[in-house]
């Protein structure tokens, strides 16, 4: 049993690992479409590559989108819409027209003549009553039709269905009065019955206008939306998608025939046919167990590359977690696309997945889990070649256009680039397919306008990651490089020598990562603050002592070598309370490594030649450095620090003190756990000697004017 927990303990990270890498297999699988994914690849205009091919089953054949549209368009074209009649319209109308009538009538007779007269033993204005109920009568049961806007064009040949008592029957709207025709009838009508009492037509004609009847006239006859739109979704749903058919046996295409439109149009209805029948059937489950087997075969891969090429990565829990839930969830945002018609493939920023981990990590990881990214995602995609032929130029020139992110306007250079690559990847490929510009869907290039604006989430989330998993990003390192930090602005204010001390030590640390292709912002940032403990007692380190006063005099060596030490745990104890990130934090514990006191060793030995030293009194408690950066950084701050003491600047005297320096840390084994080879080592000597004869090189002294000349 204590065999087993100790077995257990102790590969107790290797199996979380491979957990998480099965986990992230099950539920990219999962997450895969269930339709079986059709094993050919097909173009308009291209030749059949494959061998003949011969329908298995029956399938209809459907039509194109542009079939459809201009049928759906036709169908809307020739729809009648459903117009309803109000019955009691006529009464409404009539009465207020009567009343308005009456109320005026003794005003009509004073300057009206012909209305004082009687017709047919009855007295002129009933005459016109009756008349005008037996017109509002006529106009209301004929009908007066009010059409919507989307049918003004067509308001005289409109075609349209008129419901009375639940029976619908078809009508031209032509049939119906308009507010205008009714009021021309309705007024040419009183006119003619009104010559019968008067022979004043220029009277009538004033009475009739002034009676004002367009007030009191009203459409009856008007459209039922809720009807018209039910049936007309009716006719769309019963739309037929299909038009023919391919018997099983019948021959689809036949080797080195050209996809013209009809072929087409069986290939793409096979295809839809066959994933349909493959995700229904028995074969369901089968499909299944197809993703799960490729997407262990690509995780796999990664898991591989990490172990042999990256095994920073792979040994760093936070790494392994953070790429596997990056990658689930760019899967994820395709499996949303697939599933969302609305949500277009080519608006999902996938280029965002290599510069993230571009930015945490570096180009060659972030270059290999797009790729793993892409062809998992491409199951997802109606044209898996065209996807991942656009896909992954984009996440090259993501990578390269990113190369450091240390300003917000690098981003906005990514998204143009991004841009640019995918038009001009889409045009190329559509060219060559199409054979002209005619076949360029312009839509496609509004979709890379949304991808590349999109982009600009990226910033905000390197910094959600970089809080979640504690990552340091080049943005990071520069803000934190920034001498207006107020751990920096402290230092300098109460540690001025080792202020200046520190900022030189970064210079020349920074150049020698550029040459053996380290971190040069980290090395940087890590250079600023790796005396940051020599706050807590500045004065007891030379380069703050301005007034010459030594403290150390009065004590022993021991106590002052007590005293340097502990600005490493002082500097760790400042940095936690400023929450500066750890691998800032690992600078401060390793530029001293495990390396002695040396003044204050050689001197209690000087002093003392017959007692043995304590060692652990006069030994930095390390670790020593463990990466090229902490490796290049313990190099600076001692030669930078024994440079200032030398006596003269030469080439020779600074050559001297690099190579011993050096090659004395290399004897005392300070770089064994850094990752750093004795080329590069060689390399960061030449740095250093060039950079220190530059800030030592000899000037020309001014001559003195002589006395008595001017």
């Amino acid at each position: 049993m204590k065999n087993f927990l100790y077995k257990l303990k102790r590969y107790s990270q290797t199996t979380y690992r491979i957990l998480l890498f099965l986990a992230a297999v099950f539920l990219i699988a999962n997450l895969m479409p269930r339709e079986g994914k059709f094993q050919y690849e097909f173009k308009k205009g291209e030749p059949w590559r494959y061998e003949v091919l011969i329908a298995p089953f029956n399938f209809r054949i459907y039509k194109t989108d542009i079939e459809l549209n201009v049928e759906r368009d036709s169908i809307l074209k020739n729809f009648r819409p459903y117009f309803v009649q109000d019955s009691t319209a006529y009464s409404k109308v009539n009465e207020g027209f009567l009343l308005e009538y009456t109320k005026r009538l003794t005003e009509y007779k004073s300057k009206y003549k012909f209305l004082r007269r009687r017709y047919q033993n009855t007295s002129t204005d009933e005459y016109i009553k009756n008349v005008a109920d037996s017109l509002f009568r006529h106009i209301s049961d004929k009908g007066v039709i009010s059409l919507p806007d989307e049918y003004m064009e067509r308001s005289d040949q409109l075609e349209l269905m008129l419901v009375r008592n639940n029976l619908a029957e078809p009508y031209l709207s032509s049939e119906f009065y308009s507010l205008r025709s009714a009021y021309q009838f309705f007024t040419r009508e009183l006119a003619k019955s009104l010559a019968l009492v008067t022979n004043d037509f220029e009277s009538v004609e004033g009475f009739v206008s002034e009676l004002q009847v367009e007030r009191f006239l009203v459409a009856n006859v008007s459209m039922d939306g809720g009807r018209s739109e039910s049936e007309k979704s009716n006719l769309l749903k019963n739309m037929a998608l299909t038009k023919g058919i391919v018997l099983a046996g019948q021959k689809i295409i036949d080797k080195g025939e050209i996809i013209d439109e009809q072929a087409l149009k069986k290939l793409d209805s096979y295809k839809k046919e066959y994933e349909a029948r493959v995700g229904t059937l028995s074969e369901y489950n089968i499909v299944f167990v197809g993703h799960l087997l490729i997407s262990f075969l690509f995780l796999t891969g990664l898991y591989l590359f990490l172990y042999f090429f990256r095994h920073d990565v792979y040994s760093n829990l936070k790494y392994v977690t953070f790429l596997l839930l990056i990658l689930c969830t760019v899967i994820a945002l395709a499996y949303l696309s697939y599933r969302i018609p609305d949500i277009p493939m080519w608006v999902i920023p996938f280029t965002i997945l290599p510069l993230i981990v571009r930015t945490f990590m570096d180009a060659r990881l972030g270059y290999f889990i797009h790729v793993t990214a892409i062809i998992l995602a491409s199951f997802f995609s109606h044209n898996s070649f065209e996807f991942i032929f656009l896909q992954i130029p984009a996440g090259i020139t993501a990578i390269f256009s990113l190369y450091k992110m240390v300003r917000r306007s690098q981003i906005v250079r990514s998204a143009i680039f991004i841009f640019i690559t995918y038009s001009l990847f889409y045009t190329g490929l559509t060219l060559l397919q199409e054979g002209g510009f005619e076949s360029i869907n312009y839509e496609y290039f509004l979709l890379f306008t949304i991808n590349a604006f999109l982009i600009f989430i990226v910033y905000p989330l390197i910094y959600i990651f970089e809080k979640l998993f504690g990552f340091l990003s080049d943005v990071t390192l520069v803000e934190l490089s920034d001498t207006n930090h107020p751990l920096l602005r402290n230092l300098a204010e109460n540690a001025p020598g080792t202020f200046q001390h520190s900022i030189q030590v970064g210079n020349i640390a920074q150049e020698a990562a550029y040459k053996i292709d380290a971190n040069p912002l980290l090395v940087r940032a890590g250079a600023m603050y790796h005396d940051i403990g020599k706050t807590a007692t500045p004065l007891y380190f030379t380069e703050n002592q301005i007034s010459g006063v030594n403290p150390h005099n009065d004590m022993d060596y021991e106590e002052s070598a007590k005293l340097v030490i502990n600005h490493i745990e002082e500097g760790i104890k400042i940095a936690r309370k400023y929450n500066l990130p750890e691998k800032i934090i690992d600078f401060i514990a390793t530029h001293q490594g495990t390396t002695k006191a040396k003044y204050f060793y050689n001197s209690y030995i000087n002093k003392y030649p017959d007692k043995k030293p304590i060692e652990e009194n006069f030994t930095y408690p390390g670790p020593s450095p463990f990466t090229k950066e902490t490796a290049i950084l313990m190099m600076a701050d001692s030669i930078e620090a024994a440079s200032r003491s030398l006596k003269e600047y030469s080439d020779e005297a600074i050559d001297k003190l690099v190579e011993n320096i050096i090659n004395g840390q290399i004897k005392e084994e300070q770089f064994f756990n850094a990752p750093i080879t004795f080329r590069e080592i060689k390399e960061v000597k030449e740095v250093f000697k060039a950079k220190l004869k530059n800030i030592y090189h000899a000037r020309v002294a001014y001559p003195k004017i002589k006395k008595g000349k001017k």
